[in-house]
């Protein structure tokens, strides 16, 4: 059985929440041949019934457009919800008015096919560019006017959140990467958004599926390096501390599954979800029968003992270093660099 969160209230999610990144381009595992729609269409089946997507996942918001057709069709009494994301282009940050929001917005309505977005999380590349309050307050509008039921952040800061604060504005949720290899949202991340009721959604808690048994011995080589999601995070185990280092940390989490009668990623989404602040965590499949075994987090529960076992790894990890996402942020550095910055031209 699938647990629920409640985001806002009357708002409630499914606290395993399908993510679309793997879905677009550049992403997709290779080898991932089942037809997506039948893919998101299993999770629903199984309780997972709180999809992610972005603007910027090129030709993500169209594919669950067509997965909530053909959902209604279907299953008409059991409710979807989607949410997406708002991340105007690194160029056009000096430009971004509030005919660019209405834009961008509007699209995201039409190509899911829906009259009111469930849930739109919101991003500012620069600090060295003005507008992000008004932005905000811009997603907030389209709210009060019903284009958007909730309006959350993503991979902000605490610093940026509490801007956002002083300006009047109340966010439901952040959208922060969170993971046993990288634990950048504990700590005052994590104190902020428990004090204000907003919650932590968590995505890359399989660490682009480097979590999972598939990795369990294996040696450290490029394999599958053409997928900038596995490219994103071999960056994130350097900054753990390396290859032996993580294989370790894996080795223990799969003997912790072995006991639990699940897979390793199972115990990879139950530790992020038993984190403070946590109300759900987003995991990608682009295969029937992955997020079933993902799903198996909630068959069980992580002991002290369990807990002090894999803490024992991360308390010697060296990082990732810094806050969230200030990695990312940097272009000159190597996570920076492998970043897209102006997918919304498209």
């Amino acid at each position: 059985m699938i647990e629920r969160s409640e985001l806002a209230p009357g708002y409630t999610i499914s606290k395993l929440i399908h993510g679309g990144w793997q879905f677009s381009a550049g992403h997709r595992m290779p080898g991932a041949s089942d037809d997506a729609v039948e893919v998101l269409t299993a999770s629903a089946e199984l309780g997972v019934t709180t999809f992610d997507c972005a603007d910027i996942y090129t030709g993500v918001e169209e594919l669950y457009g067509r997965f909530l057709r053909a959902w209604r069709s279907t299953s008409p009494t059991v409710p979807i919800q989607v949410h997406t994301k708002f991340v105007p282009d690194y160029g056009d940050l000096p430009t971004v008015d509030r005919s660019y929001v209405d834009r961008i917005v509007h699209r995201s309505l039409a190509r899911l096919g829906v009259e009111r977005l469930d849930l739109v999380q919101f991003y500012w590349w620069r600090d060295d560019v003005p507008g992000m309050e008004d932005t905000a307050r811009w997603l907030c509008d389209l709210r009060d006017q019903g284009k958007v039921r909730h309006v959350a952040a993503t991979n902000l800061a605490v610093e940026r959140l509490r801007r956002l604060e002083s300006a009047g504005l109340s966010l439901v949720a952040n959208q922060v990467q969170y993971s046993l290899l990288d634990r950048r949202p504990s700590g005052a991340l994590a104190e902020y958004c428990t004090s204000r009721d907003m919650g932590i959604i968590a995505f890359g808690a399989l660490a682009g599926g480097y979590l999972t048994d598939r990795w369990l011995g294996a040696d450290d080589s490029d394999e599958l390096a053409e997928n900038r999601s596995l490219v994103k995070y071999r960056l994130i185990i350097d900054e753990f501390g390396g290859w032996a280092a993580y294989q370790a940390l894996l080795a223990e989490m799969a003997d912790i599954a072995a006991g639990h009668g699940v897979e390793t990623s199972a115990v990879a989404v139950r530790w992020v979800l038993d984190q403070p602040g946590v109300a759900a965590v987003i995991s990608g499949a682009t295969r029937v029968g992955q997020m079933r075994r993902n799903a198996d987090a909630f068959t069980f529960r992580l002991s002290a003992d369990e807990h002090d076992r894999l803490s024992r790894h991360t308390d010697a990890a060296p990082g990732p270093a810094g806050d969230v996402f200030e990695l990312e942020r940097d272009r000159n550095g190597p996570h920076g660099r492998i970043m897209k910055y102006d997918l919304n031209r498209a």
